[in-house]
């Protein structure tokens, strides 16, 4: 299939100011936006003068047609069909449970049940585990136990649709100075609704029950959800979805973060706001000199790269010191990459899936300006949660594969040649009909899986024996 449609050219899909650049108000999205709110205002203020022009007429036309009496009233409307619930989602078994991959068996264990939604984890020095819940809880892990008591000092988190208490890491010298990094959503105190992501860090003394030192690193100019959305293409969802917020560190003491397009995708390309981007920080939150649009009219330093949908998974390869991120795309089109410095990965105008009511997208691939996808998918989606390149020694048949837990249920594993090819892919841990949101090696070179689901569980995978 070619790149582009017959309606684009690599040259001038992106050059169109009046559609797809917005605004660079000194007030940044939340400006734009609120002046897209007032037109829309303005709207229906011109349809409420015309619907009250014509309520004379109406209620004379409504008189003469209304039946006689005694006549028999016109039958009533049948009410509309009720929408079908979703199926429910199945319950975990108990375990252990020894299942097939194409690389030989392995052994699934339940660490932990008892956990809410929980989005990730972390390990601290001891060998404890810190476990993020989305409904805005921070959760211990000591010994395989699940600590019944929560870990208090976290800020106020909006916790609506996907947003919530997503992230976790800790510092690369947590060692010695006990600081740990999260992302959440918040809400503006003054507008109901209104929300957007936060980095936050403070400092957490292993064993403890409480953080201390807290502080919001960055708040993002993606402020957006209260009132009358403005009108979007592509039969986008609401603006509670697709916040991004994976956070990862590189070798040199840099974070990088992942942020979504809040389902307003038409965001994303303008530079001036922080929709769909991936971040790039020092440690304190301040921006890195290097940024690559540092210094440039129009742009947010903080910007690493643009044009991505949902960043769910972020990984930093230290043995090859590649950045992998895995993204949502719409119907299908899924993807991951390889973040390079300054790149434009496409969305929206670029998508290699199916937008939800079937406008076409601009461009499919091979668009000049746009990196593609390492691995795309199409229909159905495949729904990728974290990911990670295994390097450790329990499953040599894995070393250099890539291994992404998923929300339609699977585990998946790829394998690259040594020009990074993608050679063979395969699913498997289906039988446990788990939605898969955070994939990580622990320190033993198990992997470890978070179940996105009411009744979450922490697994572990080994091989089996």
């Amino acid at each position: 299939m070619s790149g582009l449609t017959e309606h684009s050219s690599g040259a001038d899909i992106f050059a169109q100011p009046a559609k797809l650049m917005l605004s660079n108000d000194k007030q940044g999205a939340r400006g734009y936006i609120a002046a897209v709110r007032g037109r829309i205002a303005m709207k229906r203020l011109m349809m409420f003068a015309a619907v009250a022009a014509l309520a004379g007429y109406s209620g004379v036309a409504s008189a003469q047609n209304a039946p006689a009496a005694g006549a028999a009233a016109p039958p009533a409307a049948a009410p509309p069909a009720a929408r079908r619930a979703p199926p429910p989602e199945p319950a975990l078994g108990e375990g252990p449970w020894d299942l097939d991959s194409a690389k030989g068996k392995v052994h699934v264990s339940v660490v932990t049940k008892g956990l809410e939604r929980p989005w990730a984890m972390v390990w601290l020095p001891n060998g404890d585990m810190l476990v993020t819940e989305r409904p805005g809880r921070l959760r211990l892990i000591h010994n395989g136990v699940l600590d019944p008591n929560l870990i208090g000092g976290l800020p106020k988190i909006y916790a609506k649709g996907l947003g919530g208490l997503m992230d976790i890491a800790l510092h690369p010298d947590y060692a010695r100075n006990h600081l740990i990094y999260f992302t959440y959503t918040k809400e503006d105190p003054n507008s109901s609704d209104e929300s957007t992501l936060v980095l936050g860090r403070a400092k957490y003394d292993p064993g403890s029950h409480t953080l201390n030192d807290l502080q919001e690193l960055f708040v993002a100019d993606m402020w957006y959800g209260h009132g009358d959305l403005p009108k979007r293409c592509c039969g986008q969802g609401p603006a509670t979805g697709s916040y991004g917020s994976r956070i990862q560190f590189d070798k040199a003491g840099k974070l990088f973060m992942t942020s979504g397009d809040r389902n307003y995708g038409e965001m994303v390309h303008d530079q001036s706001n922080d929709f769909g981007k991936l971040y790039r920080f020092n440690d304190d939150g301040s921006i890195p000199k290097d940024n690559p649009f540092v210094g440039q009219p129009g742009h947010k330093p903080e910007i690493w790269t643009t044009g991505h949908r949902n960043g769910e998974g972020l990984f930093y390869d230290n043995v090859t010191g590649k950045l992998w991120e895995s993204e949502f795309g719409p119907r299908g089109g899924d993807e991951v990459n390889i973040i390079e410095k300054g790149k434009n990965y496409g969305w929206i105008e670029v998508t290699q899936g199916a937008h939800y009511n079937g406008e076409p997208a601009k461009g499919i691939k091979n668009v000049p300006g746009v990196v593609d996808p390492i691995l795309t998918w199409p229909a159905p989606s495949t729904n990728p949660g974290n990911l990670i390149i295994y390097h450790a020694d329990k499953f040599p048949q894995w070393k250099g594969d890539l291994l992404m837990g998923t929300m339609s249920r699977s585990l998946l594993r790829a394998s690259f040649d040594a020009q990074g090819n993608v050679t063979g892919q395969e699913r498997f841990l289906t039988e446990l009909k788990q939605r898969f949101r955070d994939t990580r090696v622990g320190p033993d070179g198990d992997l470890y899986l978070l179940t996105d689901e009411p009744e979450g569980a922490l697994l572990k995978v080994e091989p089996a024996k």
